[in-house]
C-alpha cells in the first residue's frame, strides 16, 4: 500500500486491531484500533524480531513518520538498536521486572556495548538462567535460590561453567542494583564453587614443535589453525587476533594497528610483523576468502569468527598431541612471552609487545617509542621460534 493522508484516513477499525504496511519502506506500518492509529517500525536486532512504536496518527503526520523510520534505519545500520532507548526505558519503568528483564537490560546496556564476550554472556544467562529463574520476580530471588542455581551447575559436571554463570549473574544483579531495580544483590557473599586453575601454562620448545605438527594434521579448519599460529607468532590476545580486519594491517611497511576500541586497555597499539609473521598471513588471506577480516565467521563472512571457536577447535583436537598436558589459545600468548624473555629480550620490551596497561601521562606519549625495539625483537622471536620447528626430535 502506498501511504497518503487519504489512505490512512480510509482505513477503518474492524474487530481486533490490525497492521497495514507501506511498500518500499523497510518494516514501516501503522496498527489500526478502535480508538487509535499508531505507526510503527517492525526491524531485527541480533537477529532477533523487534517492533518500535513511532507515534500516533494524526499527532505525527505521515511526513514525520517517515522522517522517523528513516532516522531508525540510519541507526540500525551503525550497529544501533533504534529502540534501545524504549525497551531500557520499559524495563526501568515497570513496578515488578522479572529476571528475564534484568537478563535484557543487562545485555542492551553493559554486555553488547562493552564486552567482546557478550555473546558468551547471553548463550550463559538463556542457557542456565532464564530457564530456571526467568519468570520470577527479580526483588523476590534469593541468595539461597542463587546458590542452589550454581550447585545444579557443578553437580552435572561443570564447575567452571558454574563459576562463569555467578560471574554473569553477580554482574548483571550489581547493574540491577545501580539502576536502582534491586535494593541489593541476592550474589553477595557467594563465593565461586570452583578452584580455578592457575593462568601458568608454559609450553616448552618440544610442546611447541608437537603443536605446530599436530596443528597440521588435524582436521580444524584451516581459520583456527591459523588463528592459533598468529597468537603464537605475535604474541597478542585472542580475542584482538579474531576480531582483526585486514585494514589493521600495513604489510608494506610491515606494521599491524590494533584500534583502541580492540584494545583491552583501550588504547592503539602497533605490532611489527616479522618475516615469519608476513609468511602466515599471506597464508590467512588465501584461506579468509576475500573478507574484510582475517578469520570471517563461517555463516557470514562480513562478520569475524566467535570468540570461542578456536578454543573449541583446540579442544576437540588435543589427541592429535599425543599425551601433553592441555592448554589454551591464551596459554600461546604466555609461551611466546616467556620464550622472548628466555632468549634475551628484555622484560620492559615484552611488555610493551604484550600491550600491557600502563600508567602515568608518561605512558601515554611513550607508545611509539618502542617501535624499533619491539620489531626486532618479534624477528628474533620469529627465528627463534623457526629454529624450535626445525630441530629434529
Amino acid at each position: 500500500m502506498k501511504f497518503t493522508d487519504k489512505t490512512i484516513q480510509s482505513l477503518k477499525p474492524t474487530g481486533d486491531r490490525y497492521e497495514v504496511w507501506e511498500d518500499n519502506h523497510k518494516g514501516f506500518g501503522l496498527r489500526v484500533s478502535k480508538t487509535k492509529k499508531v505507526w510503527i517500525f517492525l526491524y531485527r536486532y541480533y537477529g532477533k524480531p523487534r517492533r518500535m512504536t513511532l507515534g500516533e496518527y494524526p499527532k505525527m503526520s505521515l511526513a514525520d513518520a517517515h522522517t522517523a523510520h528513516s532516522t531508525a534505519l540510519q541507526e540500525l545500520e551503525k550497529g544501533i538498536d533504534p529502540g534501545r532507548e524504549k525497551v531500557t526505558a520499559n524495563i526501568i519503568e515497570r513496578d515488578s521486572e522479572t529476571i528475564s528483564d534484568l537478563v535484557e537490560l543487562y545485555l542492551e546496556m553493559w554486555a553488547r556495548p562493552r564486552k567482546r564476550s557478550a555473546d558468551e554472556d547471553e548463550r550463559i544467562l538463556r542457557k542456565d538462567v532464564i530457564p530456571v529463574l526467568g519468570y520470577r520476580k527479580a526483588r523476590s530471588i534469593t541468595r539461597k535460590e542463587i546458590i542452589g542455581l550454581i550447585d545444579s551447575i557443578v553437580k552435572r559436571g561443570s564447575p567452571i561453567a558454574a563459576n562463569r554463570t555467578l560471574a554473569v549473574v553477580r554482574k548483571m544483579c550489581n547493574i540491577a542494583v545501580s539502576r536502582d531495580i534491586l535494593e541489593f544483590s541476592p550474589c553477595s557473599a557467594i563465593v565461586a564453587p570452583a578452584k580455578e586453575n592457575q593462568r601458568d601454562r608454559v609450553l616448552s620448545e618440544d610442546e611447541i614443535r608437537i603443536v605446530c605438527a599436530g596443528l597440521d594434521k588435524s582436521s580444524m579448519s584451516a581459520g583456527s589453525r591459523l588463528a592459533l599460529k598468529l597468537i603464537l607468532v605475535t604474541a597478542q590476545r585472542k580475542g584482538e587476533v579474531l576480531n582483526s580486519a585486514w585494514k589493521e594491517f600495513d604489510l608494506e611497511n610491515r606494521i599491524w594497528t590494533i584500534p583502541a576500541e580492540k584494545a583491552k586497555n583501550g588504547l592503539a597499539h602497533r605490532v611489527p610483523l616479522s618475516a615469519l609473521a608476513l609468511r602466515l598471513l599471506a597464508d590467512i588471506k588465501s584461506s579468509s576468502g576475500g573478507s574484510a577480516f582475517l578469520f570471517p565467521s563461517v555463516r557470514d563472512k562480513n562478520k569475524p569468527v566467535v570468540d570461542t571457536s578456536p578454543d573449541k577447535a583446540l579442544r576437540r583436537c588435543f589427541p592429535t598431541f599425543g599425551t601433553m598436558p592441555a592448554f589454551t589459545p591464551h596459554d600461546l600468548r604466555r609461551t611466546a612471552a616467556s620464550l622472548m624473555t628466555s632468549i634475551g629480550i628484555s622484560r620492559l620490551v615484552v611488555g610493551k609487545i604484550l600491550n600491557h596497561a600502563e600508567s602515568g601521562i608518561t605512558a601515554v606519549y611513550d607508545r611509539h617509542s618502542y617501535d624499533e625495539e619491539k620489531r626486532q625483537a618479534l624477528e628474533n622471536w620469529g627465528t627463534a621460534l623457526q629454529a624450535f620447528l626445525s630441530k629434529k626430535e
